[in-house]
């Protein structure tokens, strides 16, 4: 069994965004009152469980309306959520990693809450349990069962994501084999020497982000109506390009998917080369979010994607395999045993050839442990 997240917009009435909202900040309050019992049951060396917490919600609701007009199991995950966050935290504290602790959540941080089992029914509308039925637009067939129900808001839309349990359907067979070298001039170059084209949606978009930051700037008054109203156009805007990119990814991933059996990339530390002066430019393209949506789908899909030694991939000959330096600005590969071809595309063929060298030499290993 897999899982995935389904996301459908929904279109509230006026009265249900009011509840809507009003969910989110008793939700939010909840969180913040949670977490400083925590802190203080930690100092004094008593801790505080996470059903201990969720046994005062009864007495909470007799006392307090708001809370209790919202749906019981809501009010349970939020202290989970809490939960959750603060054993990431010493969990992060064991391994060594920065730690960063649980933050109190402000009115812009705090931006979803989840049925986690009961309370919402999906039909020609959403029904959420005291909330209402709401106007959905379910623009795909849900397959699979529904675990989970997150709604959320993001630039001023509420969203409804169902996390979804389904059984994957594997594609027929296929033999056909790709090696992908990504890129910043081109998005990706094929081993076949298929070009894609990089978008540039950021770079495209940033006179209209630059203007809608300004307006934000203009508006120093932080509680003001006016700078709410312009916060909204920049995360809107910021938002399109988000969803252009994600379209584009999906889009992409999913013909390579339904084409290739064998899909040979380079494991990048996409982390440690957006440190670097092409940090914005890296950023733009998503590389790491296209990596990651070829994998998963590749899984499901039944075909297999070889991660390889990204070490001069764009150095080496495809051909004789000798390592010639080139320089950033260089495009062309032209070695000594006379192949001259396009950089990218030679970078792509040796991606695949290590892939199937690395195939083959796993399979040999497993071959032998049988």
């Amino acid at each position: 069994m897999a899982r995935k997240t389904l996301k459908f917009r929904l279109y509230p009435n006026r009265q249900q965004r009011e509840k809507l909202t009003a969910t989110l900040a008793v939700c939010r309050e909840l969180y913040n009152a949670g977490l400083p019992e925590r802190i203080e049951a930690w100092k004094n060396r008593t801790p505080v469980k996470c059903y201990e917490q969720i046994n005062q919600l009864p007495d909470i609701k007799q006392i307090r309306e708001d809370v209790a007009g919202v749906f019981s199991q809501v009010l349970q995950d939020t202290l989970r959520r809490l939960d959750k966050s603060y054993k990431a935290f010493f969990g992060r504290v064991q391994r060594g990693e920065t730690p960063g602790f649980p933050r109190f959540k402000g009115r812009n941080r705090y931006d979803s809450f989840t049925y986690p089992q009961s309370g919402f029914e999906l039909g020609g509308k959403l029904q959420l349990s005291k909330i209402g039925n709401i106007k959905i637009k379910q623009h795909r067939e849900i397959v699979g069962d529904i675990k989970t129900l997150t709604i959320r808001h993001e630039a001023g839309c509420w969203y409804a994501c169902f996390s979804v349990e389904f059984e994957p359907e594997k594609l027929p067979h296929n033999e056909r084999r790709i090696g992908i070298d990504v890129g910043l001039e081109a998005f990706a170059t094929l081993s076949d020497g298929t070009r894609i084209e990089n978008h540039r949606y950021y770079k495209a978009a940033q006179a209209q982000l630059r203007r809608a930051q300004r307006k934000v700037a203009r508006r120093p008054y932080k509680k003001s109506q006016r700078r709410h109203k312009a916060i909204l156009l920049l995360q809107k805007a910021h938002q399109h390009v988000a969803n252009q990119r994600r379209d584009f990814q999906h889009k992409l991933t999913y013909w390579l998917v339904l084409n290739f059996g064998r899909i040979a990339v380079e494991d990048l530390n996409v982390r440690g080369l957006s440190a670097g002066f092409l940090a914005k430019a890296i950023h733009d393209v998503g590389w790491s979010s296209f990596l990651t949506m070829l994998d998963y789908k590749a899984g499901n899909a039944g075909r297999q994607v070889i991660k390889v030694d990204p070490k001069d991939t764009s150095q080496e000959c495809p051909t004789c395999h000798a390592i010639k330096k080139k320089l950033l600005s260089e495009r062309m590969h032209r070695c000594d045993c006379g192949l001259t071809i396009g950089r990218d595309h030679a970078a792509a063929l040796v991606i695949l050839g290590r892939g199937l060298r690395l195939q083959a030499q796993t399979e040999r290993q497993l071959a032998t442990v049988a």
